[in-house]
Formats: structure tokens, sequence, C-alpha cells
């Protein structure tokens, strides 16, 4: 699957909640491998913010990303969509210090971007897949975002209000395509004892009846709640009567929960990749979000070249056989026992390392190490077998190295150990060169890599 930006610009127009300010949003196509960007565009010479966790800067009122002393607000909504969407390039310019609020939801955003449509680029999607139970909690407050292997993204939420109305609810999201209609819709709420202090304090500017579901569950006196009634333009209700409050009726019994889902999703497109796994949300927030979301980004770092799955049970792609009709290399230098994974541009292979290998006898007698060497060449035949498989004739060419460069030995390979090889067309194949980039892993550590460069050659 490759890399997906827009295919054209668009624009939405709307009030800002917490400045009421009349605001436009603008997303633009944009390269391979950019991320989401966003400026600001009413101040001059203003630093673009990449949408990383590491550049939010507040959670207290939705999703706030600042660099220097630049800050965008309510973020999360438009990056839920861009990400439910498989978008993952972006630049995205507002005249404003936060998006607009429009109806509380993502919805405008998926029906803009699937307006203008949707392109792929020639760069590989770069997943990140989840391969072992990674927890956050916060002990005070009870929230805790866990996040498991699975082959798909997706999310299940679970929320517990201090309410009377609203009960403890649940939304689960099992196929991200299904978002535009069951989590993009559900609007943002907020309770009725929440919003007299920010109203005096000149916080929510732009809320009104259409862009929340505004819930009242404490009891609170007719003067009060008559005065709140009249901050809001809505009509006068009875005190005593407990309830929602709003023009538009509930979508769903759980849309509040499903907003909560919706704003997890904004949260982990911060994380900067997508990702493959089942992310459980107990108690979501925009906090706990952010946390997890800057725990999955160490977690990235520490494996940013993730290892291939590989899965001994699966049936070979190229088996040794087949392996001995592409190369010429024979015992003790056939150093590939089979291939698992064949792409246009890539290739995996896998390498046993026995106690029995011919170079053992004297690399080294008491600390058996296999040469570095020899792992160079064992990705180089990975690589040549991939070239090899795009020819006609492939047993009537052979490969040779030309250059090799920034080879890394990162850890000793030795008996027992299982290398896995991955090896990246560089670009194509042109006038029989191929430039090639390779790992070898060990689990899912990286033990070696290399840059290099082969030619193929018509076998005399």
């Amino acid at each position: 699957m490759k890399q997906r930006t827009l295919k054209g610009s668009f624009s939405l127009f709307g009030k800002g909640l917490h400045t009421g300010l009349n605001l436009t949003v603008t997303f633009n196509p944009a390269p391979e491998n950019t991320g989401y960007k966003i400026k600001r565009i009413d101040l001059e010479g203003e630093p673009v913010i990449d949408a990383i966790a590491e550049n939010v800067v507040d959670t207290q009122r939705g999703t706030v990303l600042g660099k220097g002393d630049v800050r965008v607000s309510t973020v999360e909504h438009a990056l839920a969509a861009l990400y439910a969407l498989g978008i993952d390039n972006c630049n995205i310019q507002v005249n404003g210090p936060e998006f607009p609020i429009l109806d509380g939801s993502a919805i405008q955003y998926v029906e803009k971007i699937k307006e203008v449509g949707i392109e792929e680029l020639n760069a590989p999607k770069d997943w990140y897949i989840i391969r072992k139970k990674i927890e956050v909690k916060d002990e005070q407050t009870g929230s805790c975002i866990t996040i498991l292997p699975d082959d798909e993204f997706s999310i299940t939420a679970m929320c517990s209000f201090d309410s009377k109305i609203i009960n403890s609810q649940f939304a689960t999201i099992d196929k991200v395509e299904s978002f535009p209609t069951e989590i993009a819709p559900a609007r943002t709420f907020v309770f009725v004892r929440d919003i007299e202090p920010l109203l005096e304090a000149n916080l929510i500017k732009g809320g009104d009846m259409d862009n929340a579901i505004v819930i009242y569950e404490r009891q609170t006196t007719q003067e009060r709640l008559d005065k709140l009634a009249d901050m809001l333009g809505v009509e006068h209700r009875n005190a005593n009567e407990l309830g929602y409050i709003q023009h538009k009726p509930l979508q769903w019994e759980n849309e509040c929960t499903r907003h909560k889902l919706l704003d997890v999703i904004g949260d982990m497109a911060l994380i900067g990749k997508p990702i493959k796994g089942r992310i459980i949300a107990t108690r979501p927030g925009h906090t706990i979000n952010n946390k997890f979301a800057r725990q999955m980004r160490k977690e990235i770092r520490k494996h940013e070249i993730q290892a291939p799955i590989y899965d001994p049970n699966e049936e070979p792609v190229m088996d040794v056989n087949r392996i001995r009709e592409l190369l010429p290399h024979r015992y003790p230098m056939q150093l590939v026992d089979k291939v698992t994974a064949l792409g246009a541009n890539t290739i995996v292979g896998i390498k046993n390392v026995t106690a029995n290998e011919p170079f053992f006898q004297g690399h080294f007698p008491e600390e058996p190490v296999m040469p570095g060497v020899l792992q160079i060449e064992a990705m180089a035949q990975c690589g040549g077998l991939l070239v090899l498989n795009m020819l006609e004739d492939p047993s009537s060419w052979s490969t040779y190295f030309m250059k090799i460069d920034d080879v890394k030995f990162r850890q000793k390979v030795v008996p027992g150990d299982t290398l896995i090889f991955k090896v990246d067309l560089l670009a194509p194949v042109r006038h029989g060169i191929s430039s090639m980039k390779g790992y070898i892993f060990v689990g899912d550590h990286i033990v070696a890599e290399a840059t290099f460069t082969a030619q193929i050659v018509k076998n005399k």
C-alpha cells in the first residue's frame, strides 16, 4: 500500500469555539513523507508546526499544538478525519489560533476529503505494526490506554461518567472504513455544570447549541438555569427536568462515547505513523491520549525499522531448490535458505545459523561468531534473488557487487540465530545497475545493515 495525500485543496469556514472568531482552515496536498504540518497564516514569519505528540502544549480543552509562542487548538477532529481516511501527508493552513468548531464533529472534514478525492504517492505506507502489549495508565483518574497486536487498526472506548443521565458506555470501531458513518458524525459534549464558569471566563465564546451536546444532570436554581439559557441563546426550561439540552437530538445512545473514540483517533494521528493494532481506551481524554502517543513515538524510535514478521509455519515463496535455480552459489557459500515474502521492490529471506557452519571452525573456535562480511554477502544474495526474479531467463544472469556503503554491525550473530533479511530496491534497475538497502534482523533487533550497488551481468 502506498502513502496518500489529497487530490486537491479544500477550505472550511466557521467560528472558533474558544475565541468566537470567524476562521478558515485550508487543507492542501503534500509530498510523500511530509506528515501533517500546520501553519498559521494570520501571522507573518511563523514556524510550521509538525502535528506530533511532542508539540502538544495543552490538553485541557482539546488538543493544542504549539511551537515557540505559536499555538493552534481544536485540531483533533480534523486530524481524526485525515488519519481515518488513510491520508498520510497534508499541509494545513489556518487563519487564527484554532480550527473552527463547525458542528462539533468530524463529518464536514470527511465530506470535503471525499469531495476532493485521495491520491496515492510513490512512497510505501510506513505502517508501525504492534508486536506486544503497550499500556499507559493514570492512577489518579483511572484512565488507561492499551494497544494489542492486531492485523488492522481498531479501537474500543469505554467511558464511565459521573452523571445520572449518561450511563457507562462503550463504542467500538473494528474497521476504520466505517469511520465516516459510525464515528465522524458524533458531536462533542459538555455538562451544564461546566458551561457557566467557562462562559464567565470567556473561554467558549464561539460555543452554541449547534456544535455540542449539552447535558443538564445536576439540578440548579431556576434563576441560574434561565441566566445560562440567555447566555446560550436558547429557550428557558424547567430546572426540575434533567436531560439533554440541544437543538439536534442524539444520533446514537452512546454518541458521547463515540465522540471520545473520535478524539482518540485524532490524538493517535500525533504518533506520526499509521498503526496496525487494537486500542482499548478506558476513560480516555486528551491528556492520557497524548501520554500514550508520546510513549508510542518512543517505541517507534527504538524500533524505527521493524523486522518483518516471520512465521516458520508458512509456505515459503522460494525454497532452497528455487534459490539454487536463480543463484550460482553452492556449499559453503549459499547463505539464503528460503524467501518468505517477495514484492515488486522488496524481498524477505531467511538464514538459519547452525553450529555446523564451516566458518565457525576458525571464526572463532572458542567463541563462534558469524563473520560480518558473510552477513553482508548473505544480504546481497537475497537482493540478487529480488532482481534476478524480475528477468525472463534469470538462470542466464549473475549479480556482482560494485559498491557497499554505510555498513553497520549492531550485535554479533552466533549459532542458533535465525537471520531475517529485508532488502529494498532504492531505484528502478537501469542499464543493469541496481541499488539496494538491506537490513538483517535477529528477532526484533537489527544486527546489520548496508546500502549496496550490484551489476547484473549476462553469463558467458
